[in-house]
């Protein structure tokens, strides 16, 4: 990634005065370590006349795949291969934000120790990014950028020059020129540079309306596209947009009414008070199975893959099951779990509704026939694939329970978590993340290989572009399992 502000000098101001301001000497080629790679400061020119500073961030795709420790995303070879050849190196995004950020911070909160009347005065910048991803195009470019006094060049990058009939990319190369203050420049730059990708390459959570609206004081509360820009650098999440939203209006309205003032930080510390806390998505995903459970008339319930518990805990509150087995590979899990429990303490009554089970669901197991309903929830990830298939027919062939609900991963949903980078899974022991079409390709071919119905249900905020965060089925016996009853006759 690549980024150049550039200014010229005028008889009482040196173009040098640039340095100053970015806390960065024109002779001295810095090099800062990120989290994601490294960011080069340089100065291509530096004269009396003209000057111009460059940020050039080398994005370690390698790194990133081994810092989140995935293994890639599953199923088809590309999908691992685009951990590490994507555009993340080449194309401005919140990564290039977060680097301004932090190489520039000085800069960006308008504080100059040597030169202190330097912040406060506009000069001539031009500012080049070669490569930045637009989401809408250049009409968005210059509808975000012209209101803040920018004249705006968006030139579409085509996708090959070689074939210019296949059309443009989704790049242009942005060149802004105006008479700015150093520091609204560089804030201005970190939240709309993540905006026209329209991705963020970390979790956004409730702090990032703090920096929101920290980079956004002068500029924003009275920006025409505020609420695309909110929502977008939000990452579409409704609450925190919201949230952010009705703070901005009553930063506006504080502009025009002195005695809306006071009521700013109050209505700020109501809200932290007040506000719900979010519900965990393991929180969720487990209601949604029981609300999934309940909808059925199930009584005796297997939980394959238990864990340490949570769920049958969670089961045997309720008295509508009769049986609940509780089944997993490892030993140390069940032993926690039978803690968690407090089997050795638990009444006679209901220590007979509850047991623990040692098993490897890539076998087929005669004490898992009979029963109503089983779960699986996330546990086909921690699979490598070719197992899949084993763990498939002891589940719906052999085990054969009226009803399986199933939970994974939805990778798609993966680009809105903050501290995952693009392309990796969510925890190192996921073997392969499904997208809704993978997940529904492979519950739909099962569902018609062992005579069930499938229904897919969202758990968690289902977004618009990219879906909830946790996907589920349900299915349910339709056929006979006629495979299974030859077999067991033969036996």
């Amino acid at each position: 990634m690549f980024l150049t502000i550039s200014t010229t000098g005028a008889p009482d101001r040196p173009a040098t005065d640039l340095g100053f301001l970015l806390h960065k000497h024109p002779d001295n080629a810095q090099v800062f370590p990120t989290s994601y790679g490294r960011a080069h400061v340089l100065y291509p020119e530096a004269s009396a006349e003209r000057c111009t500073a460059a940020l050039l961030l080398e994005v370690d795709a390698v790194a990133l795949v081994r810092r989140g420790k995935g293994k890639g995303r599953g199923g088809a070879p590309d999908a691992a291969l685009a951990q590490y050849v994507n555009d993340r190196p080449y194309a401005a995004s919140s990564l290039l934000a977060v680097a301004l950020s932090s190489v520039f911070s000085s800069a960006m909160k308008g504080t100059c120790h040597a030169r202190p009347e330097l912040p406060g005065q506009p000069l001539p910048l031009r500012v080049e990014v070669p490569a930045l991803p637009a989401r809408g195009g250049a009409d968005v470019v210059r509808a975000l950028f012209e209101p803040l006094g920018w004249a705006v060049s968006a030139e579409p990058v085509p996708l090959d020059t070689e074939f210019p009939q296949w059309g443009d990319s989704r790049y242009v190369r942005l060149v802004l020129e105006g008479e700015q203050r150093l520091a609204d420049a560089l804030r201005q730059l970190y939240v709309l540079l993540p905006v026209l990708d329209d991705a963020k390459h970390y979790w956004v959570s409730s702090d990032e309306v703090d920096k929101l609206l920290r980079a956004g004081e002068g500029w924003l509360s009275d920006h025409p596209e505020q609420k695309l820009i909110t929502s977008r650098y939000l990452s579409r999440r409704w609450s925190l947009t919201r949230q952010a939203m009705e703070r901005l209006e009553l930063v506006r309205l504080a502009e025009t009414d002195d005695s809306v003032v006071g009521e700013i930080d109050n209505a700020v510390d109501e809200q932290t008070d007040t506000e719900e806390q979010p519900v965990p998505l393991a929180v969720r995903r487990r209601d949604a199975i029981l609300a999934a459970l309940a909808a059925t008339d199930a009584a005796r319930v297997l939980d394959l893959g238990c864990g340490q518990g949570q769920l049958v805990q969670a089961l045997l509150k309720d008295t509508r099951y009769t049986e609940i087995v509780g089944v997993d590979v490892s030993m140390r899990a069940l032993t926690i779990a039978s803690r968690r429990l407090k089997l050795d303490r638990m009444g006679e009554r209901q220590a007979e509704r509850v047991t623990l089970v040692q098993g490897s669901l890539a076998y087929t197991d005669k004490r898992l026939k009979g029963y109503d309903a089983a779960v699986l929830s996330e546990v086909i990830e921690h699979l490598d694939l070719p197992r899949l298939p084993a763990l498939e027919y002891a589940v719906f062939g052999s085990a054969r329970p009226r009803t399986v609900i199933v939970t994974t991963p939805n990778a798609e949903y993966n680009v809105r978590w903050e501290t995952l980078p693009a392309g990796h899974v969510r925890h190192r022991d996921h073997r392969f993340e499904w997208t809704r079409a993978e997940f529904a390709a492979w519950a739909e071919a099962v569902a018609e290989r062992h005579g069930y119905g499938v229904e897919f249900v969202p758990v968690g905020p289902d977004d618009p572009e990219v879906g909830p965060p946790t996907q589920m089925a349900v299915f349910t016996v339709t056929t006979e399992n006629k495979s299974a009853t030859r077999e067991e006759k033969a036996a």
